[in-house]
């Protein structure tokens, strides 16, 4: 099925890529709040852990994949790590401004000259600062590895909380692969996760005789600059990033339903809650990075470029004169965000929608399985959903991207 995005110049896609990649940071943002007030701090640092360490194996392979630079069995090197985290929604582009230095093939370094995660935790306090760059970043940095090579060691040179308080960079790492490491494994979750049809998503191959860079198997570059791939290729990393987006929340809503237990109607307020928080503030910042117009048919196009309802390879879904319609898919069989939507759950289309303007909604009628949402106007605008709002305390919401030069990584 052809791409939602393949109607957009290589241009707009250029500005697409690194907000889908951001907007997949900013999932936690949201999801993260619900889980600590349901079952405390300690266990909301154990679903992150689950929840990406679980899922980024399983997506960092199929980035490698996609854009022809996956090593063979045992030949996976620091630079082959180092591409997949430049297209990792775990480490979007200059909101985790990763600066990388390689040695050789088996030993290299990364530092953060800015995290916008730690800006957004450190107001917190030192044990969520604690629990973010110590106990999660441990294994899920280490599981990210492991799709590439298992005996790739992440280890941290220095890292928050900060001493002194405004010390830079904001953390610093080594990687080294050596055979001697024993090897490291994918956590019993990645197992689960694999076996969806997210995971084995078949996407439309880029097309090699496309304008610009059709992969990325040339030399690993300082700063991705997305106008050098061609609009094939953008329109591959554009859907693909929205499957890690699919993964992630797959193994999210693992982690919290094995703390849920038979609570059934938590686990559907939670994840219903984290998808209404991320909605919206993604429909915000694609609205204002695409330019999109502040009347319905901006809300309809918002909604289809939405990663809600993307990759049209897994999201059924078809949009015209005001209407979404959805119909049963692979998303819907992996029980994906678009469950939480329907005729029982109109909030996150809402706050999709209320992003471009607070003045439209949605009726939505069907069953849970096959609905369409029809856009209407109200003649009083709709408050700020609590979800969006706790979302947008992420400096992540109104982050803005710098032109930068793309410059090849030389071993020193």
């Amino acid at each position: 099925m052809p791409s939602r995005y393949d109607d957009l110049s290589r241009e707009q896609l250029a500005v697409l890529v690194p907000e889908l990649l951001l907007i997949g940071q900013l999932i936690d943002r949201s999801g993260m709040a619900w889980c600590i007030s349901a079952f405390g701090r300690e266990e909301m640092a154990q679903i992150a852990i689950e929840e990406w360490a679980a899922s980024s194996p399983i997506y960092t392979r199929r980035m490698q994949r996609a854009l022809g630079y996956a090593p063979a069995p045992g030949e996976g090197d620091v630079v082959t790590i180092f591409k997949g985290l430049q297209l990792d929604i775990g480490a979007p582009p200059q909101f985790m401004d990763f600066r990388y230095t390689v040695h050789d093939r088996w030993h290299g370094e990364f530092h953060l000259d800015h995290c916008g995660a730690l800006m957004d935790v450190e107001p917190m306090g030192p044990d969520y600062v604690r629990a973010m760059c110590h106990d999660i970043e441990d294994p899920t940095f280490d599981a990210t590895a492991v799709a590439t090579n298992p005996h790739a060691q992440v280890r941290p040179l220095h890292r928050p909380p900060r001493v002194p308080a405004d010390r830079q960079p904001h953390c610093a790492w080594t990687v080294r692969i050596d055979p001697a490491h024993p090897p490291v494994a994918a956590i019993a979750q990645c197992e689960v996760i694999a076996r969806t049809h997210a995971a084995g998503l078949d996407l439309d191959p880029i097309d090699p005789a496309d304008d610009g860079l059709a992969d990325y198997a040339g030399p690993l570059l300082a700063d991705l600059d997305f106008t050098r791939f061609s609009r094939s290729a953008l329109v591959r990393i554009a859907d693909e990033v929205c499957v890690q987006m699919h993964l992630l929340n797959l193994a999210f809503t693992l982690a919290v339903r094995a703390r849920a237990g038979e609570d059934a109607e938590l686990l559907r307020t939670i994840t219903t809650r984290q998808l209404v928080g991320i909605a919206g503030v993604a429909a915000a910042r694609l609205h204002r990075a695409l330019d999109l117009p502040d009347v319905m048919a901006g809300a309809l196009r918002v909604l289809e470029l939405h990663p809600l309802l993307n990759p049209a390879a897994y999201v059924d879904a078809s949009f015209a004169a005001g209407e979404l319609r959805v119909r049963e898919s692979a998303a819907t069989r992996d029980g994906a965000w678009i469950t939480r939507c329907g005729p029982s759950s109109i909030a996150p289309l809402q706050a999709i929608v209320r992003a471009v303007d607070p003045h439209l909604d949605v009726e939505v009628a069907g069953t849970d399985e096959e609905w369409v949402a029809r856009l209407v106007v109200r003649e009083q605008p709709a408050p700020v959903a609590d979800e969006v709002a706790v979302t947008r305390f992420s400096t992540g919401a109104d982050f803005a991207f710098e032109p930068r030069r793309s410059l090849p990584i030389s071993p020193v």
